[in-house]
């Protein structure tokens, strides 16, 4: 019997070892792919917003954002789906010193993610996030705050995405 608990690690190590590692090819990581691109965007008026580069990195594994606003301002985000819980996450950071972390998935074929961020008073405002893609490749994205737990949100910002070729 102490031989049998003895080499049970060893057996365990030998089962891990013959198991591939997990990887990022399934299809739950190309979720967000619609997102990928170099693009100018622009707000409802037509004027543009600014430009965001979207690259896939580490092996389909991580999304990562550089946005250039019109004004100068700059931000950059990474994206990844989680397989513990089996989410999408964004964190975003601006050259403000701005941050939002956002969760979720995909909702009626649009990317949803949502999150807390607290305000100028110290309360708390939820944030969502929706990316849809559009019939002519284009992204929408429009960002939401409720500063009532959701019972009405306000548009933050409303922007039309164009490959820029």
């Amino acid at each position: 019997m102490k031989r049998l608990i003895a080499a049970m690690p060893l057996f365990a190590a030998s089962l891990a070892a013959a198991q591939p590692p997990p990887d990022c090819t399934g299809a739950e990581y190309r979720q967000f792919d619609f997102w990928i691109g170099s693009f100018e965007v622009r707000l409802p008026d037509g004027s543009v917003a600014g430009h965001n580069v979207i690259e896939s990195a580490l092996n389909g594994c991580l999304i990562t954002e550089h946005w250039t606003g019109a004004g100068g301002s700059e931000g950059r985000s990474i994206n990844f789906y989680d397989r513990d819980d089996k989410r999408w996450h964004q964190i975003w950071i601006d050259s403000q010193g701005g941050v939002l972390r956002l969760t979720g998935g995909i909702v009626d074929g649009s990317m949803v993610l949502e999150g807390t961020t607290p305000d100028k008073g110290g309360n708390f405002q939820r944030q969502r996030i929706r990316w849809t893609p559009l019939s002519d490749g284009s992204v929408r994205q429009h960002w939401e705050s409720s500063a009532d737990d959701g019972a009405t949100w306000t548009t933050v910002f409303d922007g039309t995405y164009r490959q820029q070729r």
